[in-house]
């Protein structure tokens, strides 16, 4: 196995200030010693091809961790499918083919677990790809991410280019999106029980039936994830980023319900859909990398809530 080494590398975290850059950022301070390069959206736009490939002409990145994308929960993507199709779509062709052209020495693209068949075998494994339909209520950003591994795999085969992507399972964690409707299911449940508890509700009702199994990582564990495979793993499939174990969304409201002290009912809504049944990543590639999450679901559920609690005004007034 060979090493990519970090040390002394300039390295763009595009999309620096998402929840999942801005853990890349964290944990690659720890290098010894890394150049970390950042851009705002607002002085670099991603879907614009000539700035994109004028960027890392004059920045001359030797590494790109490709965490720039359009996100959002099951509401946000069923109600904006051209959007997360579109941006994602260009974003990921102008950075790779402006790493082609500058001649980037590594990129990591990545993904998410949405790209994998909607009634994939569990645990799935990465030769699932293409084995069966989608999740209809994100197909438009599953596609999205399946053509960005897709043209990494693609320019590794023409170019020789040693461009690698990486599908990470549900995420959640400090910088994490609490808005009441567009969030994922994690921050979506916080800001629920958290209201209903400020509030004195007896009741908390959650989407769907509760019964849809979730594989959930802590985003500094994923970003640490993240770093192993950039300096050790070096091939055309993709590779899952996981903890390899899942958990019921009643179970899951219900440990959070306790984090927070709330001690209401918890009722279901059928009425809203439930997305795929279940959803866990096989991790054997990655763990035989001898990567291995540093949180337990508890602990990370809390230092979440711990981190909304501390952003609890500015995420008011956003």
């Amino acid at each position: 196995m060979s090493l990519y080494d970090l040390s002394g590398k300039r390295i763009w975290v595009a999309g620096h200030n998402g929840m999942v850059g801005s853990a890349l950022c964290r944990r690659l301070h720890v290098e010894d010693p890394a150049e970390i390069l950042t851009v705002s959206s607002s002085d670099l736009d991603l879907t614009r091809q000539a700035e994109v490939e004028n960027w890392v002409t004059a920045n001359k990145p030797d590494a790109i961790f490709m965490a720039a994308a359009r996100v959002g929960g099951i509401v946000a993507n069923n109600s904006y499918p051209a959007e997360f199709l579109y941006d994602n779509l260009t974003i990921a062709t102008n950075v790779c083919e402006a790493a082609r052209k500058a001649g980037v020495e590594k990129l990591l693209f990545l993904g998410s677990s949405c790209i994998y068949p909607k009634y994939a075998d569990q645990p799935i494994s990465e030769d699932a790809l293409l084995t069966g339909a989608l999740e209809p209520t994100n197909e438009a950003y599953a596609i999205a991410k399946i053509a960005g591994l897709k043209l990494c795999e693609s320019y590794r085969r023409q170019y020789g280019c040693d461009f690698i992507s990486a599908m990470p399972t549900n995420l959640y964690g400090p910088g994490d999106n609490f808005h009441p409707e567009n969030s994922h299911v994690i921050p979506g449940l916080i800001q629920k029980f958290h209201t209903a508890k400020m509030d004195g509700a007896t009741s908390v009702e959650i989407w769907g039936t509760g019964t849809p199994r979730r594989e959930f990582l802590h985003v500094d564990d994923c970003a640490d994830a993240l770093v192993t495979v950039m300096k050790t793993y070096s091939d055309a499939q993709h590779i899952n980023i996981g903890t390899g174990v899942d958990i019921s969304i009643l179970k899951l409201s219900s440990i959070i319900a306790d984090i927070i002290g709330f001690d209401g009912e918890i009722s279901t809504d059928t009425t809203k859909p439930d997305g795929t049944p279940r959803k866990l990543l096989n991790t054997n590639k990655l763990t035989q990398l001898g990567w291995r999450p540093k949180y337990d679901l508890r602990t990370g559920l809390q230092s979440a809530y711990d981190w909304f609690v501390a952003h609890t005004e500015t995420l008011r007034r956003v």
